[in-house]
């Protein structure tokens, strides 16, 4: 009987600890993404994609293993010139609310890149995520290599056109 409640005891707690990690751990949700084509010798391109947090969070940090540099962007107007910067404190995601990131506006800057993208590709890309408590979550992906948006990705994205970093 004693073997039963030690093994049960170790199920239950297991399970709350899967239960605890869960809790703080509420994935956000990535859709769409894609990363654009490059050509031979060109050194920067974008990834794009949409995030919904289920509570507030920020994307806080994003590395691939194809980039020496990847930083979070935004892309506006200011009068007549176009500016891109990075985001040092983060792209906030509010709670159940779909962030674009696209074709000028925010997006992934991926920078001194060590290989060129070939389009039908992939790349692995990990963004960083830090919620409301400050607790932090990863998540990998795959992201495919494109010359332009692929379906189901917003048709806004496609309409803003190429720009170039």
């Amino acid at each position: 009987m004693s073997v039963f409640r030690s093994t049960r005891a170790a199920l239950t707690l297991a399970a709350l600890s899967l239960l605890a990690a869960g809790a703080h751990a509420q994935a956000v949700e990535v859709q769409n993404a894609w990363a654009r084509a490059t050509v031979q010798g060109q050194k920067a391109s974008g990834a794009f994609m949409t995030l919904t947090a289920p509570s507030a969070a920020k994307l806080v940090a994003v590395s691939s293993p194809v980039a020496g540099v990847a930083e979070v962007h935004e892309m506006k107007m200011e009068g007549d010139v176009m500016k891109m910067r990075a985001l040092t404190n983060g792209l906030d995601l509010p709670a159940g609310k779909a962030v674009d990131l696209k074709p000028g506006g925010y997006h992934v800057m991926l920078m001194d890149l060590k290989l060129p993208l070939q389009k039908d590709t992939t790349i692995p890309l990990t963004l960083v995520f830090k919620d409301a408590k400050g607790v932090e979550t990863k998540k990998e992906l795959k992201v495919p290599v494109s010359q332009v948006a692929p379906a189901g990705a917003a048709a806004s994205a496609a309409a803003h056109g190429e720009h170039k970093h």
